[in-house]
């Protein structure tokens, strides 16, 4: 497999104080990575080092084998999309929040009649496309939060918690959209969750940050298997 994601010797601080250490992460071509761990584990801080939101100490991040400093910093976040645990609406129609991204990168209007219209259907969220962002559920905000990031077709998809703040039911069916969804697109993805059952149902690789240290990553059965230490045994409630 290709590798699309490379962290290496990964320090981050906030407010002078670290809160952030990967010494290896690699993330492959059409996966989805599930980085689960307690709540101030370190989980959002990793994903806002890999979107460029968060300049990090020092370490490497790198994108299908560009270095840093070769491309622009815009020219990176450009191929990736990143949907956080609060839907980031403007207050205008369901239609133009799906198309900002597109609108930004100068995309024809005919790409983004195509695209806004193809994942508003796939969102099953069409019946909403002229209503504001407003007037909608806030299952039906992350709908749209999620359209408008797949729209631009990323490279890198990037989900911190986007359905912590839902219903179960909600939460349910969202999830169950989503896994299909990735299965269809191929869309390499790092989803963000301190649940478990959550990172299960979407399958692929775990990562799992305590404390800000990724302490162990790989697949679920062997880590279940295998916990590394005492600390990941008891995070995934093994005696």
């Amino acid at each position: 497999m290709t590798v699309l994601l490379e962290i290496r010797d990964l320090l981050v601080h906030r407010e002078k104080k670290a809160v952030l250490r990967v010494d290896r992460l690699d993330v492959e071509q059409g996966e989805i990575l599930a980085v689960v761990g307690p709540n101030g584990a370190g989980k959002s801080t990793l994903l806002l080092a890999i979107a460029q939101l968060l300049k990090p100490e020092r370490g490497v991040i790198r994108l299908a084998g560009h270095q840093p400093g070769r491309q622009t910093s815009l020219e990176r976040r450009r191929r990736m999309s990143l949907v956080l645990q609060e839907p980031t609406l403007v207050d205008r129609k369901v239609f133009d929040n799906v198309a900002m991204g597109l609108r930004f990168r100068h995309a024809s209007r005919a790409v983004v009649n195509q695209r806004v219209d193809a994942w508003l259907e796939l969102m099953k969220i069409s019946h909403l496309r002229n209503r504001k962002a407003g007037q909608i559920s806030g299952g039906e905000a992350q709908r749209v939060s999620l359209a408008r990031a797949f729209a631009i077709e990323p490279e890198l998809l990037l989900l911190d918690e986007p359905f912590s703040s839902l219903d179960a039911p909600t939460r349910s069916r969202l999830l169950e959209d989503l896994r299909c969804l990735l299965a269809q697109t191929g869309t390499t993805t790092i989803f963000v969750t301190h649940d478990l059952g959550e990172a299960s149902r979407l399958g692929g690789r775990m990562a799992i940050i305590l404390k800000g240290q990724v302490e162990q990553w790989g697949e679920p059965e062997g880590i279940y298997k295998q916990p590394k230490n005492a600390e990941v045994a008891a995070f995934l409630g093994i005696e």
